[in-house]
């Protein structure tokens, strides 16, 4: 079964949450994600990109980004759900800079509780952050009960992190709402570089099948028809695609080659 496909918001960091949605449906993504500064954000934002939704018919895959830190739960993330609820998006993208995992666990479940059942809070594992492996992701989620907790799988942080095609097996079907994918050079980053790491991910990623991840077998490892969003961050795509309708379009087209040789 075909994945359908969303274009990360992290493509287009320059782009107005519009343009965002925009560029995803004139490429013809299957979905699309949206990157949500709470500072910026108003009620007349979420109008006109609910406008821009509902014009489009595009739906999206996921809002971005809840960044968990020590302390009581930041009442901006609660908006983040809220505007994804409002949006109708499938998914939160959380991570956590806190160090206490069960204070990650805590807050992580009350982003569920006040998601409820039309949302999901996924939690994204990276070694630029305190969560670093799948398998610290897991212990997390197995303390909490709630129907609409996720784990998120990045191919790069996946690859970087030492995961494993065993770990992926490891994780509960019913904790997959989607999965990235993009491609990076091997070596790439050293993985005891946080910085490095994290510069890697916003500007070093490559179209799928010009690197050198193991992202066919990560594929073949997922759920068929999980919804893949394609996260290729990139400072070259960015730079030799500043038109974000053509950027769109050559993300859509170096994916769908390299997965129409696999079809």
């Amino acid at each position: 079964m075909a994945h359908p496909l969303a274009m990360s918001a992290g493509i287009m960091p320059e782009a107005t949450p519009v343009q965002l949605v925009e560029a995803a449906a004139h490429a013809g993504f299957d979905y699309g994600g949206m990157w949500i500064e709470v500072a910026d954000w108003t009620a007349a934002t979420t109008r006109a990109v609910k406008a821009a939704l509902a014009a489009t018919g595009l739906p999206l895959l996921d809002v971005e980004v809840v960044w968990i830190k020590p302390g009581p739960i930041d009442p901006d993330h609660l908006r983040i759900v809220d505007i994804g609820l409002e949006l109708g998006a499938r998914n939160v993208l959380c991570v956590s800079s806190d160090p206490d995992a069960g204070a990650t666990r805590d807050k992580l479940a009350a982003l569920m509780a006040h998601g409820g059942s039309s949302i999901r809070i996924n939690l994204e594992f990276g070694l630029f952050t305190e969560v670093k492996t799948v398998q610290q992701a897991s212990a997390i989620l197995k303390e909490i009960e709630a129907p609409n907790m996720g784990l998120l799988i990045d191919a790069l942080h996946w690859t970087r992190s030492g995961g494993t095609l065993a770990d992926v097996a490891a994780v509960p079907v019913g904790w997959l709402g989607y999965a990235q994918l993009c491609d990076a050079p091997i070596p790439g980053a050293d993985p005891g570089d946080a910085d490095a790491i994290l510069v890697e991910a916003i500007d070093g990623r490559v179209a799928l099948g010009r690197g050198g991840l193991a992202i066919d077998e990560l594929l073949a490892a997922l759920p068929d028809g999980l919804p893949i969003g394609i996260e290729e961050r990139s400072k070259v795509l960015r730079d030799g695609f500043p038109d974000f309708n053509a950027r769109a379009a050559e993300l859509m087209r170096t994916s769908r080659a390299w997965l129409g040789d696999r079809a």
